[in-house]
This record gives structure tokens, C-alpha cells and sequence, in this order.
């Protein structure tokens, strides 16, 4: 069986996608695939399901995280997936899309044709961002946001704080587990900008960025304007407001297509 497959990258958070019309349980295969040893390498498995009939939007997706475990939501796939259904002819440069946590609204920005471009940038709009509660930890202050699926955020005050928090993996896990969230530690530069990294469940690590993360975070500094936000990718997302709904923008890569022989 060869299984045709398109490797995405968003601000460092890489994918595999396809699309059938066949939905099934992929968990083994996104484990396999997405093994960056024994498999083709990424963060994710991305399958794209076509709809047909009085839809609003164009297709659906399963998302695996590459321990082949179920996401709701991934704010950098979806991204991703808008530019692979414009690119294939399964939706327009904007349109929505369905996941476990709602309707997703992207929109692709090609500079002249896309069929040539590699790389381009891509606007999603995830939806509305709740504060669920706040907490303390080792003496710091956590809020837990959900933003399609949870995140629990804290803001450094210095920047030595930023570093010593991101680099404690076992502090950031046993948060992880307890709360059952992603977990963020965000710091505003000099420059205004904002730094922050994410450790993320089914990851089991940081990430190069996390797009519902840089989401939840901008959404706690109760601000009408965009913002800056740079992930350790270092690649900068501009995160804004639609109304209520947050949304955030950034350049997505087309790195390859892959013919898989199994």
C-alpha cells in the first residue's frame, strides 16, 4: 500500500497530512509515521474528510498528536491544513473547517500563484478564549484558560523566571498531569513583545510553538489591539480579536510530499 502524504510546517510545529473519505482509527499510524527515528518525523498526523451536502464547512479533521493520542484542536495544524485544502482543491483560500472543539475559520494569503509557493501566511480564527480559574503553585499564579482545549498560563516577571520555568520539565510536567492542560509560561520583552513556550500534552515536551497557546495567553492581557507573540521557533505569530473570537496569524512552510510504501 503506498500512502501519499504532505509534510506542513507553522512557526516550527510540523505535520503530516492527507485526505480521505474513509474515517477510521489512525492512532497506530500516527505513532508509527510521525516517530522521528522509525518514521517520517513530526508532531502531528493530520487527516482531512471531505463533506458533502449542506455543510458550512469543507471538510473535517481527526488530529493525532505523535503519540497517536486524540487533540480537539491544534491552533499551528490549522494553519497548516488551510494552506494543504487550498492548495488540493478541497476549499477555498478562506473557509472553515470542522474539529472536535467547533468550527475553525483560516484563510490563506498567496503572494501570486499557489501552486508555486512554498511558503506563505495563514490567519486562524479559533474561536472565544474562557477563564476557568485561577491557581497557586510553588507560590506562582496559574490561570487556566480554555481556548478550545486548556491551557494553563503563568507570566514571569523577570526573565531569568521565563528561562529557569521553561527549562524545568519536570515541574511543567507534573502541572501537565494535574491539571490536564497544556501548560505556558509567557514573559513581555523590553521590546513589547511577548515570549512564551508551551509544554504540551501528547508531546510530552516543548514545542516549537502552539498556536491555541499563544492564544490563551494574549487573551489574558485584555487588550483590543494585536500583538507580537514569538514562541521558541523564534518565527513571530501576530495574534488579534474578531469580535470575541481571537485569532492569530503566521507564515506556514510546504516542506515535502512523501510517497509511503507500507
Amino acid at each position: 500500500m503506498v500512502l501519499q502524504l504532505s509534510k506542513y510546517s507553522a512557526s516550527g510545529n510540523d505535520f503530516l497530512i492527507f485526505h480521505s473519505f474513509i474515517s477510521q482509527d489512525r492512532s497506530a499510524l500516527a505513532k508509527s509515521i510521525c516517530n522521528r527515528h522509525f518514521g517520517v518525523g513530526a508532531d502531528g498526523l493530520v487527516v482531512l474528510l471531505p463533506l458533502k451536502g449542506d455543510f458550512k464547512e469543507s471538510y473535517k479533521w481527526e488530529f493525532y498528536n505523535d503519540d497517536g493520542s486524540r487533540a480537539a484542536m491544534c491552533g499551528n495544524a490549522s494553519r497548516c491544513v488551510a494552506f494543504y485544502a487550498a492548495l488540493n482543491g478541497l476549499a477555498s483560500l478562506k473557509h472553515s473547517f470542522l474539529t472536535e472543539a467547533g468550527p475553525i475559520e483560516v484563510e490563506v494569503f498567496p503572494h501570486t500563484n499557489l501552486q508555486a509557493e512554498s511558503i506563505l501566511e495563514v490567519s486562524s480564527t479559533l474561536g472565544e478564549a474562557k477563564l476557568l480559574s485561577t491557581h497557586k503553585e510553588e507560590g506562582l499564579e496559574f490561570s487556566l484558560v480554555l481556548m478550545n482545549i486548556p491551557h494553563l498560563v503563568h507570566f514571569a516577571k523577570t526573565k531569568e523566571e521565563f528561562l529557569r520555568l521553561t527549562h524545568n520539565l519536570s515541574f511543567l510536567k507534573a502541572l501537565r498531569d494535574k491539571y490536564d492542560a497544556n501548560v505556558n509560561i509567557a514573559f513581555i520583552e523590553s521590546s513589547g513583545a511577548l515570549s512564551y513556550a508551551t509544554f504540551e500534552r501528547g508531546i510530552e515536551g516543548i514545542t516549537l510553538a502552539c498556536g491555541t497557546g499563544a492564544c490563551a495567553v494574549y487573551s489574558l492581557l485584555n487588550i483590543a489591539e494585536s500583538k507580537i507573540l514569538i514562541p521558541p521557533s523564534k518565527e513571530k505569530l501576530s495574534v488579534f480579536k474578531v469580535g470575541q473570537k481571537i485569532g492569530f496569524k503566521g507564515e506556514v512552510k510546504r516542506i515535502c510530499d512523501i510517497n509511503m510504501v507500507f
